[in-house]
C-alpha cells in the first residue's frame, strides 16, 4: 500500500487551481475541489428510462466520504487479499483514523512495522486479521508481534 497520509509540516489536503491536492501533488481522484453537479432523478439498474438531464443540486464528495476531516487519509491498495470485501488491487481507500474498530471492521493494520488491509476479528488467542480472498492467508497475531490499528476503512473507490 502506498500512503498519502503524513508529511511533516504539510497540510494533507489543499486546493490549487480548482483541483484537490494532497501532500503537494494532485489527488488520485483528479476531481475539481468543491461541489460537483448532481443530476436530478435516479439511474435505474434494470430497464432504461427516459433521461432527465436537469442538474438538481451540487454534490461535494467530501461531505459523503469524509466524516472526520483531520483524521481522514487516502491509501492505495496493492494486492488481492480483500477482493471478496469489494477491495481490489489499485483501489483508493478512504481511511478514518479517529474510529475504533468493531468486530468485522476492515482496518489498516501495522503488523511488525508493515501495513496491511484486513478484516479485524477477535479470536480466543488474540486478534485475527482476516483476508477476504480464499487464496490469501488470515493472520493470527501472536503475543510476540506488534500490532497497531492505524485506521478504519470507510470507503473503497475503484474504476468500473
Amino acid at each position: 500500500m502506498e500512503s498519502l497520509a503524513t508529511v511533516p509540516g504539510k497540510n494533507p489536503v489543499t486546493t490549487k487551481r480548482g483541483m484537490v491536492w494532497m501532500q503537494g501533488k494532485p489527488s488520485a481522484w483528479g476531481l475539481p475541489a468543491g461541489p460537483q453537479p448532481l443530476l436530478a432523478g435516479v439511474v435505474p439498474a434494470g430497464f432504461p428510462s427516459p433521461a432527465e438531464h436537469a442538474v438538481e443540486d451540487r454534490i461535494d464528495l467530501n461531505e459523503h466520504l469524509v466524516s472526520h476531516r483531520e483524521a481522514t487519509f487516502f491509501m492505495r491498495v496493492r494486492g488481492n487479499s480483500m477482493t471478496r470485501a469489494g477491495i481490489h488491487d489499485g483501489d483508493l481507500l478512504v481511511v478514518d483514523r479517529s474510529l475504533e474498530p468493531v468486530e468485522g471492521s476492515v482496518v489498516i493494520a501495522v503488523l511488525d512495522g508493515a501495513f496491511t488491509v484486513k478484516r479485524w476479528q477477535r479470536h480466543p488467542k488474540g486478534v485475527l486479521l482476516q483476508a477476504a480472498n480464499p487464496g490469501s492467508a488470515d493472520i493470527l497475531v501472536g503475543p510476540e508481534q506488534e500490532l497497531v490499528i492505524w485506521g478504519v476503512v470507510r470507503w473503497a473507490i475503484h474504476r468500473v
